[in-house]
């Protein structure tokens, strides 16, 4: 019986052993050759239009911004219209080929992990039989040893190999499971930031829109002038008077209803006032939140925000939100089951409140704040006054007052996503704000006779 133990354990100590000289496990040497290298040639060659990608959106942004500072004229509009055009079909793109890579990248930690698994459950077999094995010389005595005339320092040997082997397998499956845990958080991360693309993917049918519409304006300017400049100056003239149209305008807002464009500004202008920020771009900020907010819809704060937050494991930001929540609308006299909040979309929670978007949490941090610049106690965030305002508040502190494209720009990045304003593939939304700023400063010319 020892004899056939030997054999065993002298296949053990060759096999092991010779993957234990050099080293149990290697990540690298998980997949063949030719899965890798088409992996790698495929991300490589994501990364490449991406790059490409960009560089093209930075020349139509160049080009925005050249036509920008140019004379009005036929021309100039028109080329304006083509750059925000191509600009947007762009980014479109850009996130559609960002999205792939990441698809790629998760199906490669999804194999990483399917072949640890397997790994692991090899592992766990030999260990296994090297438990039984260990019991089975345990059950032997010195004495039956020397019965069986046994050599018993190679019996001995055999042992301290297979208590060898135990602990190297054992620092093996540590070692196994340690690397799967951290594929898994790769994993995990990747998905986050698919789920981060695809929002924006779906917050991007917006551009669309707005590429349709730009479309259709440049294609009504070309069939009205016929091309000529003339025609387009004598337009322009004719718009220029045109101030109590842009009165009556009407203002689209979010959990709000629409409000003449006069009396937009006219909180827009209070806000500045208070905060240093310009009118026109708070306009800008408010006009995007309002669409966006439009885009997902009305909601619900128990199923979109409190519930919400529980399913994705954040039980105590469901608290708070909801904490919040039931306090703003218990102090305004509010049934807190028919106030609208954005609905939960596919890839987060709902929950914000009114034309600028506030989370209940948020709006608390302001509430003194605003009060005390509206002299409304407590403040409304479903009160377009009161929205403007807190929407320049945190502007302010986002950087707006400073001025100039940058610093708005910035600001409105920083509105949307706060700490992860940086990200590429929030540029987007600095762009529209921008866009929007612009065209609501146009009409406050014309309405202030500039």
């Amino acid at each position: 019986m020892l004899k056939k133990l030997s054999f065993y354990l002298g296949i053990f100590v060759f096999v092991f052993g010779q993957t234990a000289s050099f080293g149990f496990f290697n990540v690298g040497n998980i997949f063949a050759a030719d899965i890798a290298t088409t992996i790698d040639a495929r991300r490589a060659q994501l990364e490449d239009d991406l790059a490409n990608l960009e560089k093209e959106i930075a020349g139509q942004q160049t080009v925005l911004q050249s036509k920008q500072r140019e004379r009005v004229s036929l021309e100039r509009d028109v080329a304006i219209l083509n750059a925000q055009i191509e600009k947007a079909k762009l980014s479109i793109r850009v996130r559609d080929i960002a999205i792939q890579k990441l698809r790629t990248d998760i199906a490669d930690k999804q194999k990483v992990i399917g072949t640890l698994i397997e790994k692991m459950d090899g592992e766990r077999r030999s260990l296994a039989q090297l438990v039984r094995k260990t019991n089975e010389v345990d059950q032997y005595s010195i004495v039956e040893v020397v019965l069986a005339q046994e050599n018993i320092s190679d019996l001995f040997s055999d042992i301290d190999s297979l208590d060898f082997l135990g602990r190297a397998l054992s620092e093996s499956l540590d070692e196994i499971e340690n690397t799967k845990n951290l594929t898994e958080e790769q994993k995990h991360a990747l998905e986050s930031k698919r789920a981060e693309e695809e929002e924006l993917r779906g917050i991007q049918v917006l551009q669309q829109r707005r590429i349709e519409q730009s479309e259709a304006d440049k294609k009504q300017i070309l069939k009205i002038t016929k091309g000529q400049e003339d025609a387009y100056q004598q337009i322009i003239k004719q718009k220029e008077k045109s101030a109590a149209v842009i009165r009556s305008e009407l203002f689209a807002l979010r959990g709000s209803a629409a409000i003449p464009f006069e009396k937009a500004l006219q909180f827009a202008d209070k806000a500045s006032k208070a905060t240093g920020v310009r009118s026109a771009f708070i306009l800008g900020t408010i006009a995007e939140e309002s669409e966006l907010g439009a885009n997902v819809g009305t909601g619900n704060w128990k199923k979109d925000l409190y519930q919400c937050y529980i399913s994705i494991g954040y039980p105590t930001s469901a608290e708070n939100q909801k904490s919040a929540f039931l306090a703003i609308t218990g102090e305004l006299g509010l049934n807190p089951d028919t106030m609208p909040v954005s609905k939960a979309p596919y890839y987060g929670c709902g929950g914000a409140m009114g034309p600028a978007q506030f989370m209940p949490t948020t709006w608390q941090l302001y509430k003194s704040s605003i009060a005390s610049r509206t002299g409304h106690n407590p403040p409304n965030p479903w009160d377009a006054g009161d929205a403007f305002m807190a929407a320049a508040l945190l502007l302010r502190d986002n950087g707006a007052s400073a001025g100039g494209y940058t610093a708005e720009r910035r600001a409105a990045l920083r509105y949307l996503a706060g700490g992860n304003w940086q990200k590429p593939s929030y540029a987007f939304y600095g762009d529209d704000v921008m866009a929007l700023a612009e065209k609501y400063q146009n009409m406050i010319d014309i309405l202030q006779g500039d």
